[in-house]
């Protein structure tokens, strides 16, 4: 066995709830875990973006139905509810695309990819696709 390999430390028994906890996830890191969960946000409200597509384009009573959903609500689930899924819509195809732009620049551009170049680009894709889905959500929910 070389020196090299006995001064290499052994993780053997990590405490999920321990250690796990305490590490801090780089920008990066948080911009490609919230990558896949916007994706799979998107994948599983597929149905209801479809419905809220028919609805709203089927006919003039359709779209009066489609507009009723999100001022009064269906049934027992209030219309603020419905909006909050559509800003979580918002937010999720917002952020996937804007992640989804920087990956193909650092997949086009390789000389740029550095540490300090994924710092910055994930800061500004999580400033962005919060920003804009802020602006979108006051839209939403009628504040102009």
């Amino acid at each position: 066995m070389t020196e090299l390999a006995k001064k290499r430390p052994e993780f053997r028994n990590i405490n999920a709830f321990k250690d796990l906890t305490t590490y801090r996830l780089p920008p990066a890191g948080w911009v490609s875990i919230l990558h896949r969960v916007s994706g799979v946000i998107m994948f599983l409200l597929l149905p209801f973006i479809l419905w809220m597509f028919d609805t709203s384009v089927s006919s003039e009573i359709s779209f009066a139905k489609f507009k009723a959903v999100f001022n009064i609500g269906v049934g027992f689930v209030p219309g603020w509810f419905f909006k909050l899924v559509v800003l979580a819509l918002m937010w999720a195809y917002l952020h996937h695309f804007i992640a989804g732009l920087r990956h193909l620049w650092m997949d086009v551009s390789h000389d740029a990819v550095s540490k300090e170049f994924g710092k910055s680009s994930a800061i500004v894709t999580l400033v962005l696709s919060i920003s804009l889905t802020l602006v979108l959500g006051a839209k939403l929910f009628g504040l102009y």
